[in-house]
């Protein structure tokens, strides 16, 4: 019954005039909540399970021209354009503007703006061009993805698989409810165990920092430099992926989808096109004119780095936890820049640019994840391309979207003070500086970041995900991600494995669970 709606010819179309209309009419709502949200909470809220819910709505009221709704590839379609419109209105655009207002530097909006919004599409693009290839495998667990997938299954099929759905959207919601990250929890039982149990003692470790050492780990800026270490080795590691000769061909194909050629394609062309962005804002900053050639030229190619950098890391964690510290990595590109001695105005560039890039990549990374299930899991490859190729457009349609309401919208949200609050902390930085000693202990703490991710190889990701997890100040969350690899390991032990399947869905649940309930307490919050 899952594949009722597969023909494996005939992928509904994003230029099918009833389904456009509904995904840019969605684009638009989810656009307007991620500015809303990040502006006077400070978050993104996920709109992906808000829209699949309204596309299953959709499919039940019975006129023709809503007929089309009632293939879950419709509804994975509806889904990718909220999804897509609502962080990249929220973290990829209007953050990143935020920065230079707060600033007081206006003049650098606009440029700032037309770079973000090109990275934006950039990270989509490459995303698209990278997955399911060895290093971001569609078999990986990219956990909103896997949620969104099974509460579209559900809708569809019903039975036993919306049972164990419901009883684990009812906990999510409920454990919501008493302040615990339920996503955490339910992220325990599907993604790698060796990365979240990396992931779950980072957390606490940095939550509990001061009661155990007497010292406030951040303060020292210990979780930047064991990103830093981590992130170099996780970069060389790709590369050496690329560029493996040893495995057969014949075994990756089974694999993955693509070949290490078309990986190989995408890191050029993600160079390519960051070095023109970087330039782009040079120009259209006119920071050439502070600068000298020598300083130019480190501006351009630093930038181009740390924005793929911070693509790859964000991706990475995001594929692994379905948790990624984006602001946080940003703050460390913006350290690094500081100590090399740009200017005030490339900082801001900088770091704008830098918190742009990942976030666009991660989340059409969940979202062709779920496309990746519902479509049988790559059982017929060119019904697969066919679906990750229409949500690739429907992406894009909400990169769009989201960049005409920001455009319009940005002013009267600045001017009333509805700023994202990490801008402040990006402002703050620039004005006050780093000192040297910072350099010193990023770089002595960078040492065991990389061994850590050398130790767990370019599949574990070990040191990217202990990094993230000191990044986060969110202990209660380290607490319930080991709660829930310790239960995964129990039941899975005790079944030998047999409730696997089960133990998914009812995971999916949770993390949807606990979206459903942060995104309604979220509009409520922001309509007071």
């Amino acid at each position: 019954m899952a594949n009722k709606n597969q023909t494996g010819k005939n992928h509904p179309t994003v230029f099918n005039p009833a389904i456009f209309f509904v995904i840019v009419l969605m684009a638009v709502i989810g656009a307007m909540i991620g500015v809303q949200l990040i502006t006077s909470l400070g978050i993104s809220a996920n709109t992906s399970i808000v829209g699949a819910v309204f596309a299953m709505i959709l499919a039940r009221i019975p006129l023709k021209f809503l007929f089309k709704f009632k293939s879950i590839h419709s509804q994975n379609l509806v889904q990718t354009s909220i999804s897509s419109a609502t962080f990249g209105a929220a973290s990829s655009l209007m953050l990143p503007i935020g920065i230079p207002y707060v600033l007081g530097m206006h003049h650098l909006i606009m440029p700032l703006f037309i770079g973000v919004t090109l990275a934006m599409i950039v990270d989509a693009l490459l995303l698209y061009k990278m997955f399911d290839t060895k290093v971001f495998p569609a078999k990986q667990a990219w956990p909103p993805g896997i949620a969104t997938a099974e509460a579209i299954k559900a809708g569809d099929e019903g039975g036993n698989r919306a049972k164990y759905l419901l009883t684990g959207i009812g906990i999510g919601i409920i454990g919501a409810i008493l302040k615990i990250p339920m996503s955490a929890f339910g992220v325990a039982f599907i993604g790698n165990i060796w990365a979240l149990t990396m992931f779950g003692i980072g957390l606490l470790l940095r939550g509990y920092s001061v009661p155990l050492f007497g010292i406030d780990i951040n303060e020292l800026y210990i979780p930047h430099g064991f990103m830093i270490g981590a992130g170099i080795v996780a970069l060389i590691q790709v590369i050496v992926l690329i560029f493996n000769k040893k495995k057969e061909v014949a075994v990756q194909a089974d694999e993955f989808s693509k070949p290490n050629k078309e990986l190989g394609q995408a890191f050029g062309y993600g160079f390519i096109a960051y070095t023109a962005i970087s330039i782009l804002l040079a120009v259209l900053g006119g920071i050439y004119t502070q600068m000298s050639v020598g300083m130019l030229i480190g501006f351009v190619l630093f930038t181009m780095v740390a924005a793929f950098a911070h693509e790859l890391i964000v991706g990475i964690a995001a594929m692994h936890a379905g948790w990624f510290p984006a602001f946080a990595v940003a703050l460390i590109t913006l350290i690094i820049g500081i100590l090399i001695g740009f200017p005030a105005e490339a900082l801001a560039l900088l770091v704008g640019f830098s918190a742009c890039t990942g976030v666009a990549f991660a989340d059409l990374g969940y979202d062709l994840k779920t496309g990746y299930i519902l479509r049988g899991n790559g059982q017929d490859m060119e019904f697969e391309r066919k679906g990750r190729r229409n949500q690739l457009y429907a992406g894009l349609v909400g990169f769009f979207v989201a960049a005409i309401v920001v455009v319009v919208s940005f002013e009267s949200y600045f001017s009333q003070g509805l700023i994202p609050p990490v801008d402040l902390v990006y402002a703050t930085t620039i004005e006050s500086g780093i000192s040297n000693g910072i350099a010193r202990d990023l770089m002595i703490w960078a040492i065991p970041g990389a061994i850590l991710q050398l130790i767990g190889g370019s599949k574990r990701q070990m040191g990217i995900l202990f990094a993230t997890g000191l990044l986060l100040l969110t202990p209660i969350a380290g607490w319930a991600v080991l709660t829930g690899i310790v239960l995964r390991i129990i039941i899975m032990r005790r079944s030998n494995g047999k409730y696997e399947q089960q133990m998914t869905i009812m995971a999916a649940g949770i993390i949807a669970g606990d979206a459903i309930y942060s995104f309604c307490n979220s509009i409520f919050k922001a309509g007071k």
